[in-house]
């Protein structure tokens, strides 16, 4: 929003003998943003993290580790409505950054930039987020427009612009709104804050069809000092598992080198952000990025594979599994979450691969819409997942039914497994999928969502 100026021409008049003055020209700043309550008026998303050896914080998000502050506004960057469009996370000093980004060949400018930033910096102070426009398919224009946002803001927190991350989403094919961005970015500045709020507004911030806003922390221990791991993310359509993230952010008070987090937030994004599907569609704009500030004063952990490394990626990868939870159940049109659970493989990966190909079943999904325990789809999936198994060790359940078992279909009550179906659907529950491949160790969980009319209502109209 441009700035406004108001005058009041008054010619000079006489009194008598006496001229009044013309008064001198007034400029009235109007701001460009704005907090109004109404733009962060949504819930949030269920508590989704797996139970471990950590200590769930109530109402965690960005702001719960030491040494973070953020903030979300409106900014006019959405095509309708004034639901929060811009956000901004901010490190009180240098923190170390791990991220994974998209594989879309197509990816967008922020996800470039970041690439390069992160491949000649190992610490960052900022991570911009704005919800509206993809700036994905911009070209040389698109490009540009992310470097001028970086420069900006980071003039505005005085850092350099290396030391500031973008992610956008939105709209593909469309670049920034720069006449309403350039002049918000200084803004957000003194909004800034560490309160739960804070982090709130920065989470509604970057949502788009989301119905519900998602952030998650939790609470460990290492060496003997508190440790707080919190983070947000946004999505609900075009997810698909191949470095399928959406938009994340996580912020983290531990000590650690930042070979050791990179390679954390690589492995714990696809054990849970990997392992996620909605519709099929990779974005261009996945990227889910990791600051670790060092605030709370723990021990340095300079190894994953270390004792302390190992508490806290197993934490991270349970706080990221929350997230993308979410994510799944509250996917487009969305009335249920799946978890599909594949036993019995050859190795984690295999059973992951096999989980992502039931939970990207159309049939399966549609079939849990329905209420129609179809197992076939499901045994067909896992089928063409591209895992080699002998079908005579095939097993399917459904909640605590038993479908198939050794390849051989069961006789079991279709009506008890609709009525399942039905009633965890009606209460927009997860739906739990067991598929048996074998004998073998490997074990790996996937979630994806069920396949509604509404999908295709939202998907169809919009830009429309």
């Amino acid at each position: 929003m441009a700035l406004a100026s108001q005058t009041r021409s008054m010619s000079g008049m006489r009194a008598g003998s006496v001229r009044l003055p013309t008064p001198q020209l007034r400029t009235v700043r109007m701001s460009a943003v704005s907090q109004d309550p109404a733009s962060f008026n949504i819930p949030g998303a269920p508590d989704l993290i797996p139970n471990g050896p950590w200590e769930k914080v109530e109402s965690g998000n960005v702001t719960t580790p030491k040494g973070f502050k953020a903030t979300g506004v409106y900014a006019g960057l959405r095509a309708s409505g004034q639901k929060a469009d811009l956000s901004l996370v901010v490190a009180d000093a240098d923190a170390v950054v791990g991220g994974t980004f998209t594989t879309n060949v197509m990816c967008a400018a922020p996800v470039t930039y970041c690439k390069e930033v992160m491949g000649r910096r190992k610490t960052v102070r900022a991570v911009l987020s704005n919800a509206g426009q993809a700036n994905a398919a911009t070209g040389d224009l698109g490009y540009a427009d992310a470097v001028e946002c970086a420069k900006v803001m980071a003039k505005a927190l005085g850092v350099q612009p290396d030391d500031v991350l973008l992610l956008s989403t939105g709209v593909i094919g469309r670049r920034m709104k720069m006449e309403a961005f350039l002049p918000a970015m200084p803004e957000l500045v003194p909004l800034l804050g560490a309160s739960q709020q804070d982090g709130h507004k920065a989470a509604v911030g970057i949502t788009t069809t989301d119905l519900v806003s998602k952030t998650a922390a939790l609470k460990i221990s290492i060496g003997g000092q508190s440790v707080h791991i919190g983070g947000m993310c946004k999505g609900s359509g075009m997810i698909h598992p191949n470095m399928a993230t959406m938009l994340g952010v996580v912020t983290c008070d531990a000590s650690v080198t930042s070979e050791a987090w990179r390679e954390m937030v690589r492995r714990a994004s696809i054990a849970s952000f990997n392992q996620i599907t909605v519709d099929g569609d990779t974005s261009t704009n996945d990227c889910v990025i990791g600051l670790a500030s060092g605030a709370a004063g723990a021990p340095l952990i300079s190894s994953a594979a270390s004792p302390d490394g190992k508490v806290l990626e197993a934490a991270l990868t349970a706080l990221l599994q929350g997230l993308a939870k979410s994510i799944a159940w509250d996917g487009e049109g969305a009335t249920c979450l799946m978890e599909i659970e594949c036993v019995g493989a050859a190795s984690d990966a295999e059973a992951r691969q096999v989980a992502r190909s039931v939970a990207g079943s159309d049939l399966t999904k549609a079939a849990i819409f329905g209420h129609d325990p179809n197992w076939g789809r499901i045994a067909a999936a896992a089928g063409y997942s591209g895992v080699q198994f002998d079908q005579n060790e095939l097993g399917v359940q459904l909640g605590s039914m038993e479908l198939m078992a050794k390849g051989q279909p069961l006789v079991f009550d279709k009506a008890t497994a609709s009525k399942y179906l039905k009633d965890t659907c009606g209460k927009h529950g997860t739906v739990n999928i067991k598929v048996t491949v074998g004998k073998g160790p490997g074990a790996g969980l996937a979630w994806g969502c069920d396949l509604s009319y509404d999908y295709v209502k939202i998907n169809a109209e919009y830009t429309t």
